[in-house]
């Protein structure tokens, strides 16, 4: 691949779009729009009885509230594993004695760099939240079969908490 050209449309507090005329490694040139993101983390909390503490807050984007994993992003010389455990902290007032990274993905390579890093949180301590100013978080702990019915129904819409439960359940389903 070789960019031939990139110039910088919209630089803002979480994202910068640009617009690149590049050359694909297939050798065809063509323009691409790219949202540019420094990363974020999303907590997948584990709690005995095979129950998940999700979130709901309002998102804009979205015009509605939505039931999701835990997730922020990653400030500057942030490590992931600290930005998880720092995310989980402040929406929840949780801590985990353990995190396990399981893998990282891209939410939308087609237009977005961002990489997300899940994380499992296991042997959680509870403690008092402390969401950012503009956010109004409510938490609630959910079985599993709450959680596959909420899937099942739409209830749960979120992208990113979809990969985290997802993988649980054919976690799940691997092991018997």
């Amino acid at each position: 691949m070789r960019v031939l050209k990139s110039r910088t449309v919209y630089k803002g507090k979480v994202i910068q779009v640009k617009v690149d005329r590049i050359i694909e490694p297939q050798g065809i040139e063509v323009t691409r729009e790219i949202v540019h993101h420094a990363g974020s983390v999303v907590v997948l909390p584990r709690f005995p009885r095979r129950r998940i503490l999700l979130v709901r807050q309002f998102r804009y984007a979205a015009r509605q509230s939505l039931w999701e994993l835990v997730a922020g992003g990653i400030d500057p010389h942030e490590s992931p594993a600290r930005a998880a455990a720092r995310e989980l902290r402040e929406e929840t007032g949780y801590t985990a004695a353990k995190y396990n990274l399981l893998f990282k993905f891209y939410p939308s390579p087609g237009i977005l760099n961002e990489k997300m890093y899940l994380f499992e949180g296991l042997n959680l301590t509870s403690g008092e939240a402390a969401p950012e100013q503009d956010e109004r978080i409510e938490t609630r702990l959910f079985n599993l079969s709450e959680i596959q019915e909420m899937i099942a129904t739409g209830k749960i819409q979120d992208g990113k908490t979809l990969v985290g439960l997802l993988w649980l359940f054919a976690k799940a389903h691997l092991r018997g």
